[in-house]
């Protein structure tokens, strides 16, 4: 391999260096990832962290249990995670389709890649990116998640693709990287660690792990002597 690829692998092992395992994606069970890659859409994790304890406590975190509930309470356990009623709208379409697997996840997740995250995609309230998450943290299948860090850190690494559209970014990063699930997890999470740490919308460069590989933090480092 060489040149993008070179550069995005040398960039992975020195963001492990840096970070060490990041052990994602959070939750006891690919049912729990299934249903916190919903949650977390458009807010941080700590507020997904509360949602699911309620959840937790109320003894509905299973598809059969969250089918039954009446989804004006399933909007109050999952308030904490923002757009609340949207995401049980969400949530309540993901426990129905999974109903026609009778709730096998092995199953469900049984099937080609792209099958599984075109099946993903038509489900209510799955996007890409959840999707992606569903497929590489739950189904444990590589595929790459593209989330805001990613672009906002591969743009700053001018490392990005031609086309500023989702599916290139996860196209350019597959092409270039070894198809490895494990790899692309920890990638991504070292990725958001990395986005939340250094590499923020006003980014703190001079001591980032990434700044003598990165221009943009170099013209920034160099603007601010």
């Amino acid at each position: 391999m060489s040149g993008p690829s070179q550069r995005l692998l040398h960039l992975y092992h020195t963001l492990l260096r840096a970070f060490g395992p990041q052990h994602w994606w959070p939750g006891e069970s690919a049912f729990e990832m299934m249903v916190g890659a919903i949650l977390t859409q458009s807010v941080a994790w700590t507020n997904v962290e509360k949602a699911i304890l309620n959840l937790k406590a109320s003894g509905v975190l299973s598809p059969q249990a969250l089918r039954e509930i009446a989804i004006e309470r399933l909007a109050e356990l999952v308030r904490p995670s923002g757009y609340y009623r949207a995401k049980a709208a969400k949530i309540k379409a993901l426990v129905e389709h999974l109903d026609g697997y009778g709730d096998d996840l092995d199953r469900f997740f049984d099937k080609d890649l792209d099958d599984l995250r075109t099946e993903l995609l038509g489900i209510h309230g799955v996007g890409e990116e959840t999707a992606d998450a569903i497929i590489l943290y739950a189904a444990e299948k590589p595929t790459f998640v593209i989330d805001a860090y990613t672009v906002r850190i591969l743009d700053r690494l001018d490392l990005s693709p031609a086309s500023p559209w989702y599916g290139a970014y996860k196209a350019w990063l597959e092409q270039h990287l070894p198809g490895d699930a494990g790899m692309f997890n920890e990638y991504h999470a070292l990725l958001v660690r990395l986005g939340k740490d250094f590499c923020k919308k006003t980014p703190n460069c001079t001591p980032c792990p990434l700044l003598s590989l990165c221009p943009t933090g170099q013209a920034r480092a160099t603007a601010i002597l």
